[in-house]
């Protein structure tokens, strides 16, 4: 057991996260939060799994009844996991959905064009959770920081820790402190150094907040599980990280074992709650998981922190996937993919497959796949290309950060996305 940094404790519900407590692992709905019997069925089952904290999206007003139901009817059921609401942009639904769930994830720096109309709008919601004894987490993507802290700082680790800094610095003016911070990037190295650098900035300011770990859009299959090990390791080693989630382009149950595997292997976990479906429904890890996942443990924090060049694998295969999640080394594309929510309006996992068949043989690209234009551009950070759905069965493709083909049904993307690719490769970048 790693001695994690110390940290305050945050309470979710009947959840404790932070020093002393057992690293919790989570993990989010991809189902329609308006559909309330396919979310519920799922809460259910990712519960009986072992997941301890569920996050669902919230994306307007007219979700909240919904999200009422999803929690009343767990409840009801005796499933007591903590659900918490995810937010995007607007602080009015932040505001909405305090009554109803243990926890809400912002980004309060999307709350308001303005900067200090966005500060005011935070200090009414903090003390909206005050009232009603909530949990809060603070998340900042790496590709989605405001307008006014790129503009001072850039798109670096450095600007992510300061940005999510200015939230925690009103938290702590406010006397409000359960509190949950995360840094995510799809990039394993920027990821790790803006927790880091966080971690530093709270230490030195008296108050550290719990933090949660994850790697955004890790993609799915080996990859994704790889990418997500070598750098929640590399944190966790470091005793950062106090909630983990292993965020994979599958369903979400996937991602449970190996988070679990994780707080094990670096802390003691808590029990999962009493399973409420049968037993065969549950996921575990298979042997060559384990390889593969202690593999990437064991190798991510040597060669992300330039210890080692070269890992002694017999396997090339897994030496090839684990150089190329910490970034030493390229065999094939980069995919960033995220692993679909509430605001998915296509089938993302089999899309994504797709891609990764029809783009196999471009080795130095980064490609991204994305389930809705809300996060999309912004968190396509390190992307060259980019696949982004629109809805109502038409796609975005990206070059770089500029959108260059827009409106193209779903059935032709996918060749549309090779073609762009391919045409950039004779002309480099289309000139």
């Amino acid at each position: 057991m790693i001695e994690a940094m110390k940290t305050c404790t945050v309470r979710v519900g009947d959840v404790l996260i932070g020093s002393g407590h057992p690293i919790v692992v989570q993990t989010m709905c991809n189902t329609h939060t308006a559909d309330v019997a396919a979310t519920v069925a799922q809460c259910r089952r990712l519960a009986a799994v072992g997941a301890e904290l569920i996050r669902i999206t919230v994306p307007s007003l007219s979700d909240v009844p919904a999200l009422q139901q999803i929690h009343d009817t767990l409840r009801a059921e005796g499933i007591q996991t903590p659900l918490v609401a995810d937010i995007h942009f607007s602080a009015e639904v932040a505001m909405a959905v305090v009554p109803v769930v243990e926890k809400i994830r912002i980004n309060p720096g999307n709350f308001h064009p303005d900067h200090e109309r966005a500060r005011q709008l935070f200090g009414q919601f903090l003390e909206k959770c005050k009232q009603y004894d909530r949990a809060i987490r603070i998340g900042l993507n790496h590709g989605s920081l405001g307008k006014y802290i790129v503009e001072k700082y850039g798109n670096t680790p450095q600007a992510m820790a300061l940005a999510a800094m200015e939230w925690v610095e009103m938290c702590m003016d406010a006397n409000f402190y359960n509190v949950v911070v995360s840094l995510k990037a799809s990039n394993t190295v920027v990821m790790v150094q803006a927790y880091r650098e966080l971690a530093r900035m709270m230490q030195e300011k008296g108050v550290v907040f719990p933090l949660h770990v994850g790697v955004t859009e890790a993609g799915n299959g080996d990859s994704g599980r790889i990418k997500s090990c070598v750098a929640i390791s590399t944190l966790l080693s470091e005793g950062i990280g106090n909630t983990i989630r292993v965020s994979l382009t599958e369903d979400p149950a996937n991602e449970i074992p190996v988070a679990q595997y994780l707080a094990r292997r670096y802390g003691p976990v808590i029990p999962s709650f009493p399973s409420v479906i049968p037993s065969e429904a549950s996921v575990s890890l298979s042997p060559r998981d384990e390889v593969i996942l202690s593999a990437a443990c064991d190798w991510g924090a040597p060669l992300l922190n330039h210890e080692v060049d070269d890992i002694p694998l017999e396997d090339e295969y897994l030496k090839d996937e684990i150089l190329q999640a910490c970034r030493r080394r390229f065999y094939k594309p980069e995919y960033i993919a995220c692993p679909g929510c509430g605001r998915t309006l296509y089938d993302l996992e089999n899309t994504f497959n797709k891609v990764k068949a029809a783009t196999a043989g471009f080795k130095d690209v980064v490609i991204a796949v994305m389930g809705c234009i809300v996060n999309g551009p912004g968190e396509m950070a390190d992307a060259d290309y980019g696949y982004v759905g629109e809805g109502a069965g038409k796609v975005t493709l990206y070059r770089k950060k500029e959108p260059v083909l827009r409106h193209i049904p779903e059935d032709e993307a996918v060749n549309k996305l090779v073609e762009l690719i391919t045409a950039d490769r004779v002309s480099p970048l289309g000139d």
